[in-house]
């Protein structure tokens, strides 16, 4: 079926064509998920295995192609049993896709709903917590400085994380879609330090750090005061109530995020 290329039993037609190319793209998009890990390096080389079975097997050279059956069947098997982790990452990363996202929406009402009951009580009781929610942009490098968790969005998971015994309260929790991420995470500081006379916390700073490089939304606890602030797109809004926290997160991540400006200033009202 439309036959571009006949060399002797060599015979290449359009789908042949079509068929490599979207392997070659699987291929590419696997080893760049997994690039930079054991798993990646040691993929290459059974890709090389499998295209070098192939080969011998249009060539016909029998002895060789044995070997290499066996050794790929093994291989395949025991890179699914070394590098677990590394798949299950992978996985993860397919599923946050923008076309299965769309398939498997999440209810971000009930997510905000967990995120401010755990906000209201953190902050009744004068728990310092630092919530970022991601939205489009990659901020895989802040991920990274924390310790991942990969646990669904609770009240419960949250106050636990932050509670003050907690080895990881100090840093911040990553959400995304209905996922807590990491938690422990090290977010840039602002270079803006003082506001009316008022220095400004670490994570305060921290808060407007992230929202200035990125699109994410970050909540801040103050643990000397209790008081609510919401950083998006380089501007603070502090001492929110429980409503317009919740009404203001409603708005942000059931439309489209604002743009993120070098020039926008510190609001505070």
């Amino acid at each position: 079926m439309w036959e571009l290329v006949s060399i002797g039993f060599l015979k290449i037609t359009l789908l042949d064509l079509i068929d490599i190319a979207l392997l070659t793209l699987l291929i590419a998009y696997l080893v760049r998920l997994l690039q930079n890990t054991a798993a990646g390096k040691v993929l290459v080389w059974v890709v090389g295995l499998i295209g070098a079975y192939f080969v011998t097997e249009v060539l016909g050279l029998r002895a060789i192609h044995w070997v290499l059956d066996v050794v790929v069947s093994v291989w395949f098997i025991a890179f699914i049993v070394l590098f677990q982790p590394e798949l299950r990452r992978l996985l993860l990363n397919l599923t946050r896709s923008p076309f299965l996202s769309f398939l498997t929406r999440t209810d971000i009402r009930q997510v905000i709903t967990e995120i401010v009951e755990a906000v209201q009580e953190m902050s009744e009781r004068h728990i310092g917590a630092l919530i970022v929610i991601r939205r489009n942009q990659d901020i895989r490098m802040t991920i990274e400085t924390g310790v991942p968790i990969q646990g669904k969005v609770t009240k419960e998971l949250l106050l636990t994380i932050f509670h003050p015994r907690s080895p990881l309260h100090d840093g911040a929790v990553v959400i995304y879609n209905d996922v807590i991420e990491a938690a422990g995470c090290i977010l840039p500081l602002s270079s803006v330090a003082k506001y009316r006379g008022k220095t400004l916390g670490t994570r305060h700073r921290a808060a407007l750090g992230l929202s200035e490089q990125t699109d994410a939304l970050v909540i801040v606890v103050s643990e000397e005061t209790g008081r609510i602030s919401l950083a998006e797109a380089g501007n603070l809004i502090m001492d929110l109530s429980r409503k317009e926290l919740e009404n203001m997160l409603l708005t942000a991540l059931l439309s489209e995020p604002r743009v993120v400006e070098e020039t926008q200033p510190l609001a505070v009202p």
